[in-house]
């Protein structure tokens, strides 16, 4: 992640807390990600030399009208400056203050059914604990190949209960 990215997200962050809008910001930007994720062509037309910057400008204010506006001058900025690439780490940046700051953090959790909102609770405390967090934000991913239990991914760790995991172990150990 660049330093440039860190320090845009640093300010919107500040300036979401001043003005107490942290959690709307971090769901519009979310969004913004998603937009420039899921839409390439969106993205190659915002960075093109061709299109000017007053354009890019309406372009970024009629795209995200319905945003918060400290994401519209951050988003604004970043693209006045050449660096709409760096969208995808200001965002993951955000949400790291975001989320140290609540102490939460995200974690993935890939179960073979959608989890219920009680199975999603009591991971959430469990997991948290170990992690020196007091909530987890899940993310559920249904992956019928588990065949049973779960797997779970909290930042770089991975907790692997799953049934397809605990046969490929007995698988090498009978093999060798």
């Amino acid at each position: 992640m660049s330093q440039a990215a860190e320090r845009y997200a640093l300010a919107l962050f500040q300036t979401a807390q001043k003005h107490q809008v942290t959690a709307e910001v971090e769901q519009d930007l979310r969004e913004v990600k998603k937009v420039f994720a899921t839409t390439p062509e969106l993205y190659q037309l915002m960075v093109s030399p061709k299109l000017s910057s007053e354009k890019r400008i309406n372009l970024i204010n009629e795209l995200f009208k319905q945003g918060n506006q400290y994401v519209v001058n951050t988003i604004q900025l970043i693209a006045e400056r050449g660096r709409l690439d760096e969208v995808g780490d200001l965002v993951d940046a955000y949400i790291s203050l975001s989320n140290d700051a609540q102490g939460i953090q995200d974690a993935k959790v890939y179960s073979t059914r959608p989890l219920t909102e009680e199975e999603r609770s009591s991971i959430s405390t469990v997991f948290a604990q170990k992690v020196g967090k007091q909530a987890l934000r899940i993310e559920n991913i249904v992956d019928p190949s588990l065949i049973g239990g779960l797997r779970l991914q909290i930042g770089n760790r991975i907790y692997d209960s799953s049934v397809s995991t605990k046969l490929a172990r007995l698988q090498r150990q009978l093999i060798g």
